[in-house]
């Protein structure tokens, strides 16, 4: 059955929350008829991945909290605490959209105009970063006006990694954040970035510690703190994670606690509350100029990008998307090497190019790459 890609209809999605929380005045009160306009992805055991359905659901919400007069600003995340979202679904993306590109080409519409919700949304918009933000969901927090974070949430991109490339998003609004360099860094490695190296590069607004330990909150234990120079590299060290023994007193550490996710929503409210002791039109004419330079880039590229990813679900999408959702957590990728040398040779894209890379049983001996989370470009 052919999906339905009419963000006019269709059921709503219930894996896309809309809530209206009261914004409090500065001494604590709740403003009388004034809210925030919270929409939670709800998908926690795909990791707040989007269905096609979410993603229009999503679309949808944007425009309703845009055209409530009593909304004071959006509130975009995730339920639970192990992730805000890990981008598109990539058991819809292997088992519909590969090797499907004009269905692909549809879909990537309903993305688009998630983004697009986002850019045009006549509020202020704030990324509520509960967990792991990557793909897709990194994308759609980059395109946010704020992003308040948990200190053990991971940023980042995998779209090489999984066969399609990051350009949803990332490439345009990425540069704009952290610098070109850095930013080449993120969309090409994939390498996850701590909240704490996050926010040093200017990618967030702020974080907030979220591990309680004895009842006590501690720092995210993972990664270094302080700020110095590594004398081998010369890199700053703060954000980047820890290694030997200190690494592994901080998974002993983590091991012990609990995430409470009650001081995010704390520094949240204060976020809301500021914005609420402002002009409401000057306010909106604020948040409107300073997205301008994403906009642009967003313009600029989106159709574009849109038609290549389409397409690219003939080749390396269908191989990426299949291997990540029919392997095991260990093993998710396919034989890049392999690949790479058959391409060399000449090799068309053939049903027997793809049975030749995608993983294998440990007991055939195919090589076992590191664990990724559910994520998707």
């Amino acid at each position: 059955m052919m999906k339905n890609h009419d963000v006019c209809s269709g059921v709503p999605s219930e894996q896309v929350r809309y809530e209206l929380r009261p914004v409090r005045d500065p001494r604590g009160t709740p403003a009388r008829g004034l809210h925030a306009a919270w929409i939670v992805l709800d998908n926690p055991k795909e990791l707040n991945s989007y269905t096609t359905d979410m993603a229009k659901e999503v679309v949808r919400a944007l425009r309703r909290a845009s055209l409530d007069r009593s909304v004071v600003a959006v509130v975009l995340t995730g339920s639970g605490d192990r992730a805000f979202c890990t981008g598109g679904n990539t058991r819809e993306y292997a088992t519909y959209y590969a090797g499907n590109p004009q269905e692909y080409r549809q879909y990537m519409r309903v993305f688009n105009d998630m983004i697009d919700g986002i850019l045009r949304c006549d509020r202020p918009v704030v990324c509520r970063v509960n967990g792991l933000r990557v793909g897709g969901g990194q994308e759609l927090g980059m395109a946010c006006d704020f992003s308040i974070a948990q200190d053990l949430a991971r940023f980042g991109q995998a779209g090489p990694k999984h066969g399609s490339a990051p350009v949803g998003g990332a490439t345009d609004f990425l540069p704009l954040l952290v610098g070109v360099e850095r930013a080449m860094e993120s969309v090409t490695l994939c390498e996850q970035w701590s909240a704490h190296k996050a926010l040093r590069l200017g990618m967030i607004t702020d974080v907030v510690p979220a591990l309680r330990v004895d009842g006590v909150l501690r720092a995210n234990p993972l990664v270094e703190l302080e700020r110095y120079a590594d004398p081998a590299t010369g890199r700053i060290v703060h954000g980047e994670p820890r290694t030997g023994a200190a690494l592994d007193e901080g998974k002993r550490l983590l091991a012990r606690g609990s995430v409470d996710l009650g001081p995010l929503d704390e520094r949240i409210d204060a976020l809301l509350t500021m914005l609420l002791m402002t002009m409401p039109e000057c306010l909106g004419r604020t948040v409107k100029a300073t997205r301008d330079l994403k906009v642009q880039a967003w313009n600029r590229n989106s159709e574009v990008h849109r038609d290549w990813l389409a397409l690219n679900m003939m080749t390396e999408g269908r191989a990426g998307f299949q291997a990540f959702h029919s392997g095991d957590r260990s093993h998710r990728e396919v034989d890049f090497v392999r690949l790479r040398q058959r391409l060399a040779d000449g090799a068309p894209w053939t049903p027997e190019l793809l049975a030749e890379i995608l993983p294998r049983p440990a007991e055939e001996g195919a090589p076992t790459p590191p664990a990724a989370p559910r994520e998707a470009r």
